[in-house]
């Protein structure tokens, strides 16, 4: 546990050391805020012309704002995930190839195993990081909404994201430990996730096959948990890929190992 430990202190601090962490932290809450303003607006045009007509024609449907506002948000938030992810784990194994020191850290005693891991739960610490101011224009919404949204979806939405951010973090570090240059990393990793996303669409038939492409879809379980639904399927197909990606980059650094043998 203390070479785990002092991997994941280690990986931690060089995020903040380098300004880059800084640039794609900064870049992500501009960005987040942006569009949250931008969805707040178009909800409540949304929500007067609804009462306007609700008012003139008499009836009309139940129009909940805060849960589109919540869905609409949390779809940013997914989208700049598939953007600047990359780039956050394009230099885990990369950097330190090219630079020559992974071969100080591989000869340290330390497992593959606690390397691995150190430097995955420094990424998903970051990615809380990244998350938590966040939660501020949600805190605005739920004190100035009638009604407001319910904790629970708040809760699952923020599960879902972070899920969501951890398995595009074990694909990015997979990539990175397979090649010294980040740009790579980072182009293969993207490619992933993309294809990934999109896999699922254009899927509507109930064959055997459009169910396994609409099952791999990183979005359709994302979707899930931003309605409040918290199930089995959803967790594991996010802790499947996790499994996947740190398996994946554990026997990739015990490759490295074992040429450098």
């Amino acid at each position: 546990m203390k070479g785990l430990y002092a991997i994941y202190r280690k990986e931690l601090g060089h995020y903040f050391v380098s300004p880059v962490a800084y640039i794609i932290i900064g870049l992500f809450l501009l960005v987040s805020a942006y569009f949250f303003v931008l969805i707040l607006g178009n909800v409540i045009q949304q929500s007067y012309q609804a009462t306007m007509e609700s008012m003139q024609y008499g009836g009309g449907m139940a129009f909940d704002a805060p849960s589109m506002a919540v869905g609409g948000f949390f779809g940013i938030l997914s989208t700049l995930m598939l953007f600047l992810a990359p780039f956050l784990t394009m230099g885990l194994y990369s950097e330190e190839r090219k630079r020559g020191t992974f071969e100080l850290l591989m000869t340290s005693p330390i497992t593959e195993t606690q390397i691995v891991l150190g430097k995955f739960l420094a990424a998903c610490t970051l990615l809380m990081i990244m998350l938590l101011p966040t939660a501020g224009d949600l805190i605005y919404l739920f004190f100035h909404s009638e009604p407001s949204p319910p904790w629970r979806v708040l809760l699952s939405a923020y599960i879902g994201i972070f899920l969501l951010g951890s398995a595009i973090f074990a694909i990015g570090s997979f990539f990175s430990s397979v090649t010294e240059s980040q740009l790579i990393a980072a182009m293969l990793t993207f490619s992933a996730i993309l294809l990934l996303w999109v896999v699922g669409y254009g899927t509507d038939s109930t064959g055997y096959l459009a169910s396994a492409l609409q099952y791999l879809s990183l979005i359709r379980h994302y979707d899930d948990f931003t309605r409040g639904v918290v199930d089995t399927t959803g967790l594991i197909y996010y802790g499947s890929f996790i499994f996947l990606g740190v398996f994946l980059t554990v026997r990739s650094v015990d490759s490295m190992r074992w040429r450098r043998a």
